[in-house]
């Protein structure tokens, strides 16, 4: 399943979540090419592991929850990104070329 990220309710029912199954958040700029290819292993990734919640914020559309995802978990701000929530806290994180299928597979295994 994958939700677009816009208000910090939608972060806070994520995390929720996240204490009883990995979560993960997916950073995404439209305007960078590399975010693009890392959109593309994200979704790829979303129809092999459906049971895997997901979020997806628009970094520049939404700049504010995004800042708000980097200090509340204290993860540096980078697009593209995927963190991943176990128990309310970041379990891992990527960016840029590290975001492939088989990452996200391994790091979202229970």
């Amino acid at each position: 399943m994958v939700k677009e990220l816009v208000e910090n309710e939608d972060l806070e029912e994520l995390i929720e979540r996240s204490r009883t199954d990995p979560i993960l958040i997916f950073k995404h700029s439209t305007q960078c090419s590399i975010s693009i290819a890392a959109y593309v292993e994200f979704l790829k990734f979303t129809q092999d592991a459906s049971d895997v919640v997901c979020g997806v914020v628009l970094v520049l559309e939404n700049r504010r929850l995004s800042n708000t995802i980097a200090s509340r978990f204290g993860v540096r701000h980078e697009s593209p990104q995927a963190i991943v929530l176990r128990n309310g806290r970041p379990h891992w994180n990527a960016s840029h070329w590290a975001i492939t299928i088989d990452a996200l597979s391994k790091a979202t295994k229970v």
